[in-house]
């Protein structure tokens, strides 16, 4: 009979407490918003104690940035981790295009939750610089680094990382977020096909 380890039982509890604690704040930020939110809420949502919310996190800033945080990571790795890697430069881009708009488009959570952030902005500023620290910055850099390529023969990599990416997330914040979809109707592919020839017409 293997016997487990009283100090590995914790450790997966304390990761599971993490996780019910986790998803408990997203379904207050999702319902009352950052304000209307409190360490409280969170806790019964999640059904632990608020002893045990305040041991995993010190405030509710701490909270939200860690979803952020999260919430990046996952979208992240989902866009990049399959790159298809070798393939000529428009094929890459086109893939992670369309992987970006089909993750945002098709996560439900991810709308609402970006919804909630725009709202807040304004009063809490900070909410915003973590979401562009932790969602914004990384894959701008990412796309820099692909850019920069010399095939490529693009002049200011960055920029144009960051006109592909400002591309990709207002055609998801105007078509979803703000429910535009029809008010200002275009499909996907031909955003993705325009952004593509504007970016590799160069490196004919």
């Amino acid at each position: 009979m293997v016997r487990i380890k009283s100090d590995e039982v914790d450790r997966d509890n304390s990761v599971d407490k993490v996780e019910q604690i986790l998803q408990g704040a997203m379904q207050e930020f999702l319902q009352n918003g950052y304000a209307g939110t409190s360490m409280d809420r969170v806790a019964v949502a999640a059904g632990v104690s608020k002893a045990t919310v305040y041991s995993h996190f010190q405030d509710k800033e701490g909270l939200f940035k860690v979803l952020l945080e999260q919430l990046a990571s996952k979208k992240n790795n989902s866009i990049f981790g399959t790159e298809p890697i070798g393939k000529e430069p428009a094929a890459v881009l086109h893939h992670l295009g369309t992987k970006a708009l089909d993750l945002m488009n098709s996560d439900q959570e991810h709308t609402a939750f970006m919804r909630v952030l725009i709202g807040e902005s304004g009063r809490f500023p900070e909410l915003a610089q973590i979401c562009v620290r932790a969602m914004i910055k990384p894959v701008a850099e990412t796309l820099t680094q692909y850019l920069a390529a010399p095939e490529l023969n693009i002049p200011d990599p960055e920029a144009t990382a960051r006109i592909l990416l400002g591309a990709l997330v207002h055609f998801h914040i105007t078509q979803d977020v703000m429910h535009g979809r029809d008010i200002i109707p275009m499909e996907s592919d031909r955003l993705i096909d325009a952004l593509i020839h504007l970016i590799t017409k160069r490196a004919d």
